[in-house]
């Protein structure tokens, strides 16, 4: 009996062809993967608009908190039911539901993802994966055991140009790298690292629950306050978001971990910032740690260096000329024969040994992400960035972001004991206290 199976690796012209049972752990016998969505518009709404392009898929509930947000949604989709609860969507369609995206902010990535996969739901999640380390540990072990297929929302992992990077370092272009530098100039919105949070409270909108855009993290007051907090403002925040290297740190630092074939444990975080406060993050700041060395690079430990805010890397030690300058944000891999500058989606630059820029080199070919997901949950394959991969990728910046707090102290890490060595005043922030109706422990027992 023909299933989504064949006819997706046969290359069927059309999903009338479907007539046989789904593949998908039996829940439905649909003709189509029917997704549901946790965050509906800004990134959530092109996440469900690419996710929407694939032939053998369709949306049968959306789910935002801000009900203003929706409609993007209702345009795309008339018909489909929106909620602004995803626990109660996931109540009342569960039976329907094959998959969910997941693009909130990023505090509650772990409670919506885990809320899914419990109930045996593939799980597309944005980055970074989650808020915390010890979330980030739940969410690769919760994903282990469902066995649901999983991705990291990363798409740069599949942009030809961060393959072609991966290509050039894995054939030896650059010979074994020595040092890595990784810079971006946010954060943005002019934060100062010392603003306190708004006084008085503003009213809340009638579109939005606030109770449940708070979710995991400690109340407070909503405000009006422009780019506060909802809908843009919350990554600065330290209850919500994760920073600059919370935005950006899996983007960049995708294609350093995927052509090395990092694996960690990562060790030895040292940080050192303009300045913060217990609200917001630093505005800018710099973070190094190391990773094992492996068949690509030169020595038994490799260091990463990142930069925010503006700060840039130093050439010296590169291959580059005077003249060249750097792009605004990428990375930096060094190596015994050649440099490689990966700028942040734009094509690799390729620096000889005696600093002339090499252009002779054939680009890879660029895949879908979205696409790929949805692939992977018809013909139950996992990709190459699910959530084993993507909690491996998130830790060292969830990691960096503890060491921020301890300027200029170097601590030790113990990936095998989930904790820092040499430094207890760090492992307090390893794991938040979750807020009463909200608390991710007692979901994961349940």
């Amino acid at each position: 009996m023909t299933t989504r199976r064949s006819l997706l690796k046969g290359g069927a012209a059309t999903a009338a062809l479907f007539a046989g049972p789904s593949i998908l752990r039996g829940q439905n016998l649909n003709s189509k993967l029917q997704l549901a969505s946790i965050g509906s518009d800004g990134k959530g709404f092109s996440d469900i608009k690419a996710m929407s392009s694939h032939n053998y898929q369709t949306y049968v509930a959306f789910c935002d908190i801000d009900l203003n947000r929706t409609l993007n949604v209702k345009k795309l989709s008339p018909e489909t039911p929106i909620y602004q609860d995803f626990r109660e969507m996931l109540a009342e369609k569960g039976e329907e539901i094959d998959a969910v995206t997941v693009s909130t902010p990023d505090h509650m990535h772990a409670y919506c993802s885990i809320s899914a996969m419990k109930l045996g739901k593939h799980v597309y999640c944005q980055k970074p994966m989650t808020h915390n380390v010890w979330e980030n540990r739940q969410m690769m072990k919760v994903a282990r055991e469902s066995g649901v297929i999983t991705r990291l929302g990363n798409q740069i992992h599949s942009h030809q140009f961060y393959r072609t990077a991966v290509e050039l370092v894995q054939s030896g272009r650059i010979g074994k790298v020595k040092e890595v530098q990784s810079w971006v100039p946010t954060p943005g919105h002019g934060r100062s690292g010392h603003i306190s949070r708004p006084k008085g409270e503003d009213p809340v909108p009638d579109s939005l629950d606030w109770e449940k855009w708070i979710g995991v993290a400690p109340m407070r007051p909503y405000s009006a306050e422009h780019r506060c907090y909802h809908p843009w403002g919350w990554r600065d925040w330290q209850d919500f978001g994760s920073g600059a290297i919370g935005d950006f740190g899996c983007h960049i630092l995708d294609p350093v971990f995927t052509a090395l074939k990092i694996t960690g444990p990562t060790d030895d975080y040292f940080a050192h910032h303009s300045g913060m406060n217990d609200e917001v993050w630093p505005a800018q700041t710099t973070y190094s740690f190391t990773v094992p060395g492996t068949e690509y690079t030169s020595g038994e430990r490799l260091e990463i260096t990142w930069n925010d805010g503006g700060r840039l890397p130093s050439t010296k030690g590169s291959h580059l000329s005077a003249r060249e300058a750097l792009p605004r944000s990428g990375s930096m891999l060094i190596g015994e024969e050649g440099t490689l500058v990966i700028p942040h989606v734009a094509a690799p630059r390729l620096y000889k040994a005696d600093g002339e820029l090499d252009e002779d080199y054939e680009m890879a070919e660029g895949l879908d992400h979205y696409h790929g997901w949805i692939d992977g949950c018809i013909l139950d394959e996992q990709p190459s960035d699910g959530f084993e991969y993507g909690g491996m990728l998130t830790e060292p910046i969830l990691l960096a972001n503890i060491a921020i707090r301890f300027p200029r102290e170097k601590l030790k890490w113990d990936a095998e004991e989930m904790q820092f060595s040499n430094h207890e005043d760090a492992n307090r922030w390893l794991k938040r206290d979750y807020r009463e109706g909200w608390d991710l422990q007692k979901l994961i027992e349940s």
